[in-house]
């Protein structure tokens, strides 16, 4: 993939020399209606803290008032952040915008289910197009006048995605790690899907969606907890195409506490697994996408950095390099154990030159982040007992980190799994000093220090009521 990402820089090839681009004009005689209808969805669950900054920023994009719906699909079980969503729309209408607000009475399909919902109204068989942005992003006015053009004059695009940015990267170490890992996949994953095959992975938001795509791909299922892959693959089977486009860029929020980042984690890993043994039969059946095709989607977007990425990561420097010392006839060469790893985690870190000096700590984050990777890839491809668990991952949006700040814990939580591999790989390290000879120990006392520090939840902001 960064051979990929190098060739296309050499070669200066970009999403306007490879798809039609003209901007949007009105049109003398029919004025307005020569744009297309425009649907935006903001789904939300108790987003008391960053509903406003949704909504506002929505209600802010620039395209002609009669050809936009705004849609805030409220999931809300908190009656009182339900009335000031509600309120808050309400004040917006009074401006003249067209923002309609919409509940349910039970929350089954969770997001999925909101926006199938939400799709079912009346005032949504008029429009062309719907973008979706989760209640933490906040585009940019221009971001409907500049991805738009791209499926008015390109009729075999499906979606355009943007690239996110993060408002609260520098919030703490936690955030900068995921800024590493998020970047790589932005500037790297998602362009060369995009150049190469015209396939990605949705992003679940800052991304708009052909209507009629959509329709025909099945619409939205809440079979897995990963519904906007779920589309995304079930769409390209139909032969529609994507389009990244990493040069517009939607603010958006990071999980900063690690209770949180947990829950996301555990969703992003289980939720690809199980929609691979949802679909691996699908894709191989399918007859209008290509041999070549299938093969990236089944090989390389699912099975190597959905599947195996997870397990190796975790059973290499957590389980087989602790048993060599332990079990000497076991030996790792040192190309495996040393220096591809070493090339892979430098070019994970070209996505975000300016941290490059935390490569250290993102090693040792993401070995921890494997274990619950792990857990979470084999309850997908099993479909264990928290297959289908949703939890919505809370955003602060700025309003909390004072009152985090102030409040010194007195005591934090405590992660019992962290403490126990931490525990194995400090007893495999003294029993390298005491008897072995490969000088493992250095690592594995390092290694074993980070699942201590986040098994006693020293990583992360911390919020007093979480």
């Amino acid at each position: 993939m960064s051979i990929v990402i190098l060739l296309l820089k050499l070669s200066g090839r970009s999403p306007e020399t490879r798809y039609k681009f003209q901007p949007m004009k009105e049109d003398v005689e029919l004025g307005n209606s020569s744009y297309p209808m425009v649907l935006v969805q903001i789904p939300m669950f108790n987003e008391r803290e960053v509903y406003q900054l949704s909504i506002g920023a929505a209600c802010g994009l620039s395209w002609p008032s009669d050809r936009l719906i705004i849609q805030v699909l409220d999931d809300s079980t908190d009656l009182t952040i339900k009335d000031m969503v509600e309120l808050e729309c309400q004040r917006w209408a009074s401006k003249g915008i067209n923002i309609k607000y919409e509940v349910r009475d039970n929350r089954k399909g969770y997001k999925a289910g909101a926006l199938r919902e939400g799709m079912k109204r009346g005032y949504v068989k008029s429009c062309d197009f719907v973008v979706i942005f989760d209640a933490d992003f906040q585009p940019e006015s221009d971001f409907l006048t500049r991805t738009i053009p791209f499926l008015v004059h390109n009729p075999q695009l499906a979606l355009v995605q943007a690239r996110w940015e993060f408002v609260n990267a520098d919030e703490c170490l936690m955030t900068r790690l995921q800024e590493m890992s998020l970047d790589y996949h932005f500037t790297v994953e998602q362009e060369v899907g995009s150049s190469t095959h015209a396939f990605f992975g949705f992003n679940g938001t800052a991304g708009v969606w052909r209507i009629a795509a959509v329709n025909e791909a099945g619409g939205w299922k809440d079979r897995t907890t990963v519904e906007d892959m779920d589309l995304a693959v079930r769409a390209s089977l139909k032969g529609w195409k994507f389009l990244y486009l990493g040069t517009i860029k939607v603010k958006n929020e990071l999980p900063s506490t690690f209770k949180a980042y947990r829950y996301q984690q555990h969703r992003w890993s289980c939720g690809p697994a199980n929609l691979f043994r949802k679909m691996v039969m699908e894709i191989v059946r399918n007859k209008k996408v290509s041999l070549w095709k299938k093969v990236h989607v089944i090989y390389s977007f699912f099975f190597v950095r959905k599947i195996i990425a997870h397990i190796i990561t975790f059973v290499l420097y957590c389980v087989v390099l602790p048993a060599t010392v332990v079990i000497p006839e076991v030996q790792v060469p040192k190309w495996a154990a040393v220096y591809i790893p070493t090339v892979i985690t430098i070019l994970n870190a070209v996505g975000t030159p300016r941290s490059i000096h935390l490569l250290v700590f993102w090693i040792l984050f993401e070995n921890v982040m494997s274990l619950h990777r792990t857990m979470a890839t084999f309850i997908g491809l099993l479909e264990g007992v928290r297959v289908n668990e949703w939890i919505v991952t809370e955003k602060l949006g700025g309003a909390l980190k004072a009152k985090a700040a102030a409040k010194a814990p007195r005591l934090r939580r405590i992660y019992l799994l962290e403490l126990g591999v931490g525990a194995f790989l400090f007893s495999c390290g003294c029993y390298d000093v005491l008897f072995g000879n490969n000088h493992y120990f250095i690592y594995l006392f390092v290694q074993a220090l980070a699942f201590f520090v986040m098994g006693f939840g020293y990583v992360g902001i911390y919020v007093p009521h979480t």
